[in-house]
């Protein structure tokens, strides 16, 4: 283990047995338990509201799900001899949620389905001023920054091979995000904010496999991404990662929405929601918005392939989303 991580667990009330590296992090072994040593980025009164929503979730019948662990001076986090800050917390051991066991993801599912019937605190976001994140509004910028990369190709002189295939495809998903954004306006009300803000709803923020642990069930971590959003933010993330592994199966995002929702009821709303969510060319966004926010001087290869994997792929994206939701 090197020096900056003994700094930085000397301040906590554990003795160190044996560490690991992990990703981006350590695995510590102490005779309190398994413990993760990580590096932490964001805003320190995030720690404190992310503390109280980690504590109350597992008070409120979701136990299997990390706690962060205090110094010894009662502090969330410490720096280490370079100032960078680092935070600890429990790690209930297991691998990864494989996204090729049927069974696993089915336990991934009913997972979050607890996870999210324990993160609905009204009162934990009232005290904290929170409001949940409109659709629309989160949309609406999305297709600003698109239409301003338009404009930037149209204008550009020179282009590479990836900017005249991207410019000629451009238009072909830019409607479609006009035209679903349009459709989530007309929604109005139902699909915005009030009825969220209502709730208190929390999102784990970044539910995928990655921060799913397997064993003896799902314990689930890393929350450091959590906000207050409609709770179908991190089905829609776990599904669509795993509906692109599988060719967009129909039958396993029926079976998986069943399982979700046997233990959390999925409203109209949800559905529409998880429906606009899928709709939206988010993909392609991503891939725009990585293009232009990066050095333009040399573009990856696999750009050009994950663009023309979305063509490829919008047939059946769209049968996917006529054959799963009945509108």
């Amino acid at each position: 283990m090197n020096d900056r991580a003994v700094s930085v667990l000397e301040n906590y009330e554990f003795e160190v047995i044996r560490t690991q590296k992990s990703r981006n992090a350590f695995l510590c072994e102490t005779n309190k338990g398994w413990v993760i040593l990580k590096e932490y980025k964001g805003p320190v009164f995030r720690l404190e509201l992310l503390d109280k929503l980690l504590t109350r979730t597992s008070q409120n019948g979701c136990s299997r799900i990390e706690q962060l662990i205090r110094t010894r001076e009662g502090e969330l986090f410490c720096t280490d001899q370079e100032q960078t800050r680092c935070i600890v917390k429990t790690w209930p051991g297991g691998r990864e949620c494989s996204l090729k066991d049927g069974q696993e993801c089915r336990m991934a599912m009913n997972a979050l389905a607890q996870l999210h019937k324990a993160m609905s605190l009204p009162s934990l976001a009232a005290e904290n001023g929170l409001h949940a994140i409109s659709l629309l509004e989160d949309y609406e910028k999305r297709n600003r920054e698109l239409k301003k990369v338009r404009k930037f190709l149209k204008e550009k002189g020179q282009k590479t091979a990836f900017e005249i295939y991207l410019q000629q495809n451009f238009d072909v998903f830019f409607e479609e995000a006009l035209q679903v954004t349009e459709e989530v306006k007309a929604y109005g009300q139902v699909l915005g904010t009030r009825e969220y803000e209502e709730g208190g709803a929390f999102c784990h923020g970044d539910f995928q496999h990655h921060n799913l642990l397997c064993a003896g069930g799902v314990s689930i971590v890393n929350f450091e991404k959590f906000t207050m959003d409609c709770q179908m933010r991190d089905l829609y993330l776990f599904l669509r990662k795993l509906l692109e592994k599988t060719n967009w199966s129909v039958p396993l995002a029926r079976g998986l929405l069943d399982v979700y929702d046997r233990e959390k009821k999925l409203t109209a709303v949800d559905m529409l929601q998880l429906y606009y969510r899928f709709a939206y060319p988010e993909k392609f966004w991503k891939i725009v918005n990585f293009y232009y926010n990066s050095g333009k001087a040399w573009i990856p290869g696999r750009h050009m392939e994950k663009l023309r994997k979305l063509l490829d792929l919008r047939a059946v994206q769209k049968a996917f989303l006529e054959q799963t939701f009945s509108l």
